[in-house]
């Protein structure tokens, strides 16, 4: 590996009024080098990242590549030194090809100035096909998948002669195969002498792919290992500033008589003859690969999509779904995948956001009684130890992990009997993970029966009772908690044949 500094940052400093965000931090790169920043969410990464990006001017302290100083004060001055952010958030338009959204912003035109569509295809299949990608460039973005449109992301950032590329939570919405494919580009960036900065709580991908680990708390650089050389209970203790004695809280809980059973449940188009089964003080897992139909299905019991066929029993008997206040009304709820999109409000404060689905509760006539509102907000702020400042912060200033609390609580709020998670812990940090897992087990302690959708095999494995997989729409196995392991998983989750 080149011993080239690409990329040095030194003495970052950055500060939002009196909150110091950011505290004197180094970050190096090298060439070819892949370097992990690891921290709970508010510990300084997106700022730091944003800073490197033009987004954020800094207060104090240096940025340096290939050893010659720079001033980064936009995004396109961070663009020109051959800097590329990959958001978590997806930034495409849908109704265009893969090969405009590339080129979005620098299309190619020939000579009488028109745009050369023509050209930016052939230099973008060129690229999707050095990566061996299963894509055209001519495909629209809307008709991909969202893993997919994910790598259509990394393409487009690093299709423009990129020297330093950031990766944020780049897997979060990638299958197992498209992780892998991920790994690969990788890979060949790095024999291109590309350095990558990459983000993720997932520690797995961090042993697999990274060379270093810079780990961020509180806005100081704790720690800057070799990932070789790197334990993961100490990269938790680094970042948390704690042993987490029992990352994964699983006890042993009476389980009861069965709360909510599906049988043949269809939709025209995303499953077929879906049945299972859930009981009181259960947690049962839901895998598979992205596309499986998971999520639809559990949207269905919902009844934010209409059922094709098949029947929904609630204590063993039939009820009719017809929409989602149909299933909240008897006590199903579901938490979505997309917190930011479905599960809150962002530009309403937290106190609203808890609210939003008991507010009946509170209101006598044409009253609101205030102090019941805020007795809930606060019972559940003290029991889930969520970080706000006031009742009225606005909920998109939270953390993801303090969101997702808000978004639990805001549920188990109606007191459910059957709570559905959807990919629970999805860009989370590992500290507020923890602290999620304990929510979910102290939720089957109290009986309440819980359907568990997670892509992340080993979170299946250490929270769940018994798991179903799912691939291509079928239910093609069901795994009883003796039988777990991730191969077994994955065997289900790429099968077609119903077992």
């Amino acid at each position: 590996m080149s011993q080239t500094k690409l990329l040095e940052m030194t003495g970052i400093t950055k500060a939002f009024a009196s909150n110091i965000v950011l505290n004197g931090v180094d970050l190096s790169l090298d060439e070819g080098e892949v370097v992990a920043i690891l921290g709970e969410n508010g510990a300084g990464k997106s700022t730091l990242i944003k800073i490197l990006g033009g987004i954020y001017s800094m207060d104090s302290g240096t940025i340096r590549i290939h050893g010659e100083g720079k001033n980064i004060n936009s995004a396109a001055v961070a663009a020109a030194n051959g800097i590329r952010i990959i958001h978590q958030e997806i930034i495409l338009v849908p109704g265009r090809t893969i090969a405009a959204n590339v080129f979005l912003g620098r299309e190619l035109r020939d000579h009488l100035g028109f745009m050369d569509a023509k050209r930016m295809e052939e230099e973008t299949q060129k690229v999707i096909d050095d990566f061996g990608l299963n894509l055209k460039a001519d495909q629209l973005v809307g008709d991909l998948s969202i893993g997919m449109q994910q790598l259509v992301e990394i393409i487009k950032a690093v299709s423009a002669d990129a020297k330093i590329v950031v990766m944020d939570e780049p897997t979060s919405s990638l299958s197992q195969g498209e992780v892998e494919t991920l790994f690969g580009i990788i890979h060949q960036l790095q024999k291109k002498k590309v350095g990558i900065i990459y983000i993720s709580h997932r520690l797995e991908e961090l042993f697999a792919i990274t060379d270093r680990i810079v780990v961020l708390r509180d806005g100081k650089m704790i720690g800057n290992v070799v990932t070789k050389e790197a334990d993961r209970d100490k990269l938790i203790s680094m970042m948390v500033g704690r042993e987490l004695s029992s990352y994964y809280t699983r006890n042993r809980h009476e389980i009861k008589g069965v709360s909510l059973e599906v049988k043949q449940l269809s939709h025209e188009t995303y499953f077929k003859d879906v049945s299972f089964y859930a009981r009181y003080g259960e947690i049962v897992g839901f895998a598979g690969l992205i596309g499986a139909g998971r999520t639809e299905l559990m949207k269905t019991i919902f009844g934010a999509f209409q059922k094709s066929a098949g029947e929904v029993f609630l204590d063993g008997k039939p009820v009719s779904i017809r929409k989602p206040q149909d299933a909240i009304d008897l006590g199903i709820v579901y938490v979505s995948e997309d917190r930011r999109g479905e599960g809150l409000i962002l530009n309403n404060d937290v106190k609203f956001n808890m609210g939003l689905v008991c507010l009946s509760d509170f209101i006598h006539g044409i009253g609101v009684n205030q102090t019941a509102w805020d007795d809930m907000v606060e019972s559940y702020r003290k029991k889930f130890s969520i970080k706000i400042t006031s009742p009225h912060q606005l909920a998109s200033n939270l953390s993801g992990g303090n969101q997702q609390k808000v978004v639990l609580s805001k549920w188990l709020a109606k007191k459910p009997k059957v709570i559905i998670l959807d990919e629970p812990t999805r860009g989370i940090d590992v500290g507020s993970k923890a602290e999620i897992y304990g929510i979910i087990d102290e939720l089957a302690g109290q009986g309440v029966s819980i359907i568990m959708v997670s892509s992340e095999l080993p979170e299946i494995i250490n929270m769940c009772n018994r798991c179903y997989v799912m691939c291509e729409g079928r239910l093609t196995g069901e795994l009883e908690e003796h039988d777990f392991t991730q191969e077994a998983m994955m065997d289900f989750a790429t099968r077609r044949e119903v077992q």
